[in-house]
C-alpha cells in the first residue's frame, strides 16, 4: 500500500504589514565587525572609530582672494582718488612660503590659497587696485582680517572631525582627506546568503526544458540587497526539493548574517522552507496580509535571520524593497530610506484584494500613473514600472483620475 500523499498546509494567520516590518526590525542585531578600508574605498559606509584632526587645518593663515596682502592700517582713508601707496616686495603663489615680512610701506602680491606672510593681516582684492611697476594704488579702506582665513578656520588640532557611526558621505570623505586621513575603520556590510530552491528552477549555465525556469529571484535578491547596503553570496546551485538538501544548505552558511531562500515558502505539499526553518531557528511569522507576498517567512537563529521569500519574481522582490531592504539599513546602521515620492492622477482603475495590503506597480507616462502589476510571476510587473503605490487592507478598488501616491524605485 503505497504512502498518502502529504497535504496542502493553508497558513491559518496573516499579520498585518506593519506588524511583520516591526517584528523584523526588532530582531535586526546592527553589525559588529569593523573592517580598515582605504579612503577611497569607504564612500557610503559607516564609520566604526571617530577621527580626530592631529593639527589645524589648514595649518597657516591663507588668502581667499587674489590680490595684495598687506597691513590694513597701511589703507586708512584710502578712496579711489586718494589711494593708499604701497611697494611690492614679492609674488606669492598657492605652496610658496614667503621670504619677506611685510612692513610699513609694503605689500606682497598673493594667490588665493597662499600664505600670509608676516606682518601681513589683510588682502585687497586685485580688482581694488592699480599697478605702476613695483607700485601698487590701493582705492579702499580695508579692516584687519579682511579676505583671508586664519589658520585653524576649518579644523583645530583635537576636533572631532568624524564621530563613530558617521555616514561617510563625499562631503565626509572630504573632511577625513583634509586632515590627512588616508584609512578608515568601518562597519563591515551585511553577509547575505541566497539559495534558491525547486525542481522547476534552473541556473543560468543550463538549457531550459519544457516546465523549467531560470533562477531570476538570485539575481533580483543580490541587486537589491546590494542597494541596501548588503554583501549577496549567491549559492552556486538550485536547491531541490528535499527537506535535508534544503538543511543541509542553510546550515552551511553559518557565517552569513542572513539567509534568504526563495521558492517554497508557500503552502504547497512540497514547500519545505518553513520546516528547514523550524529545525535549525526560531518562527517569528509565516505569512503577511499583504499582496505580492503573502507566504514570506522569518526565522531567528541567535543573531542570524532566516528569510524566506516567495519564489515568484515580483513577489520576491517587492518584499526584498519593502521588507528585506529596510532589516539591512538598520544591520549595516546605515540611515533609514524613503522612497521618493510624487502625487499623480491614476491612468485606469487598479482593484484589490479585501484584507490585503497591495503593493501595486505602476510605470509613469504622459503625466500620470499606468498600472504596471501583471501577475506575482511576471518580472516585467517590476522591470517595465518606476515605482509602486500601496493599496490599503481596507480598499479594494482605486478609480481612475484618482490622486495616488507614487513611491519611486
Amino acid at each position: 500500500m503505497s504512502e498518502p500523499r502529504p497535504s496542502m498546509r493553508p497558513l491559518k494567520r496573516f499579520l498585518e504589514f506593519p506588524e511583520a516590518k516591526a517584528i523584523a526590525l526588532e530582531a535586526v542585531s546592527p553589525i559588529e565587525r569593523t573592517e580598515t578600508l582605504a579612503l577611497e574605498e569607504a564612500a557610503g559606509r559607516v564609520l566604526a572609530e571617530e577621527v580626530r584632526a592631529l593639527q589645524d587645518v589648514p595649518n597657516f593663515t591663507q588668502a581667499t582672494m587674489d590680490g595684495y596682502a598687506l597691513r590694513a592700517e597701511e589703507t586708512a582713508g584710502a578712496e579711489a582718488d586718494r589711494p593708499a601707496a604701497l611697494a611690492c616686495q614679492e609674488t606669492i603663489y598657492a605652496g610658496d612660503v614667503p621670504t619677506e615680512p611685510v612692513g610699513p610701506g609694503s605689500c606682497s602680491q598673493i594667490a588665493t590659497g597662499a600664505m600670509i606672510p608676516e606682518g601681513a593681516d589683510a588682502v585687497v582684492m586685485v580688482e581694488d587696485t592699480e599697478r605702476e611697476g613695483e607700485q601698487v594704488f590701493v582705492h579702499r579702506a580695508l579692516q584687519p582680517g579682511e579676505n583671508i582665513s586664519r589658520a585653524g578656520h576649518d579644523f583645530q588640532a583635537g576636533h572631532v572631525v568624524a564621530a563613530a557611526a558617521t555616514f561617510l558621505s563625499p562631503a565626509k570623505l572630504g573632511a577625513l582627506a583634509t586632515v590627512g586621513c588616508s584609512t578608515v575603520a568601518v562597519y563591515a556590510r551585511p553577509r547575505v546568503a541566497i539559495i534558491p530552491t525547486g525542481d522547476e528552477v534552473v541556473t543560468l549555465d543550463r538549457e531550459l526544458r519544457p516546465g523549467q525556469v531560470y533562477t531570476t529571484n538570485s539575481y533580483t535578491l543580490a541587486g537589491a540587497i546590494a542597494q541596501f547596503g548588503g554583501e549577496p553570496i549567491l549559492h552556486p546551485t538550485v536547491v531541490g526539493d528535499e527537506h535535508g538538501l534544503l538543511r543541509d544548505a542553510i546550515s552551511s552558511y553559518t557565517d552569513c548574517d542572513v539567509v534568504v531562500v526563495s521558492g517554497g515558502s508557500s503552502v504547497g505539499e512540497r514547500d519545505l522552507v518553513v520546516d528547514a526553518f523550524g529545525e535549525v531557528a526560531q518562527i517569528l511569522f509565516h505569512g503577511i496580509a499583504i499582496k505580492p507576498g503573502k507566504t514570506t517567512i522569518l526565522a531567528s537563529a541567535g543573531r542570524q535571520l532566516l528569510l524566506g521569500m516567495p519564489g515568484f519574481p515580483t513577489s520576491c522582490l517587492s518584499n526584498a524593497y519593502v521588507l528585506l531592504g529596510p532589516m539591512l539599513l538598520k544591520m549595516a546602521r546605515l540611515p533609514s530610506r524613503e522612497f521618493a515620492t510624487v502625487s499623480l492622477p491614476l491612468a485606469s482603475p487598479a482593484t484589490s484584494e479585501p484584507g490585503r495590503h497591495q503593493f501595486f506597480t505602476v510605470r509613469i507616462a504622459d503625466g500620470m500613473a499606468h498600472p504596471a502589476f501583471k501577475t506575482s510571476g511576471a518580472i516585467t510587473s517590476m522591470s517595465e514600472a518606476d515605482g509602486f503605490i500601496e493599496i490599503p487592507a481596507d480598499v479594494e478598488y482605486v478609480g481612475e483620475g484618482e490622486m495616488v501616491l507614487v513611491h519611486l524605485f
